[in-house]
């Protein structure tokens, strides 16, 4: 079974972008989750999409939240994939 990744789409200056990646850490281990974070800056395209949105957390194409994590919906959304 493949491992569910979550893409995290950040840039290195922000602050609320280093404190979901801190506080989405352990919600990954709990339900075994990859996450990969991808520098907004770096992708044009990515850019276009959420300069100014940053941090946002997807799967598949999904939001599950940005600015800020919402830990129980992240849990719940995991929980109805899994």
């Amino acid at each position: 079974m493949p491992v569910t990744k979550l893409r995290l789409i950040s840039r290195s200056y922000c602050h609320l972008c280093a404190e979901m990646e801190a506080a989405l850490a352990p919600i990954a281990t709990e339900f075994g989750v990859a996450v990969e974070v991808l520098d907004v800056d770096s992708d044009p395209a990515l850019g276009a999409l959420y300069d100014e949105l940053v941090p946002v957390l997807l799967h598949d194409g999904v939001e599950l939240c940005h600015y800020f994590l919402e830990a129980e919906r992240v849990r719940e959304y995991l929980r109805g994939i899994g």
